[in-house]
């Protein structure tokens, strides 16, 4: 199983992308864990993570979290597919960046 984790500010603006990325993975197979959780629980929470990805509200936040785990992919979710909740197009993005690893 991989683990995704989403970071935001309070975990919950990402709830409803988790739920959306949650019935992709369902509907294609994938045995995926997916989680949201605030950035400032991210050394807790996103330990073992296999990517991590960044509300774009927090983007500004990339190198930090990047400097708590350089052995894991970190990226920002694009602003337009974080606004359409494309569920799809994160998990795509997730999957891509744990090939990379």
């Amino acid at each position: 199983m991989k683990k995704i984790v989403l970071l935001c500010n309070q975990g919950m603006s990402t709830s409803a992308l988790v739920m959306k990325m949650r019935e992709v993975a369902e509907r294609n197979g994938l045995d995926y864990r997916i989680e949201a959780y605030s950035v400032d629980s991210a050394e807790k929470s996103a330990g073992d993570a296999d990517v991590i990805l960044l509300g774009p509200q927090i983007r500004y936040k990339k190198n930090e979290v990047q400097k708590l785990f350089p052995d894991k992919p970190v990226d920002v979710i694009d602003m337009a597919v974080y606004g359409m909740l494309d569920g799809k197009k994160v998990v795509v993005q997730a999957r891509k960046l744990m090939e990379v690893k």
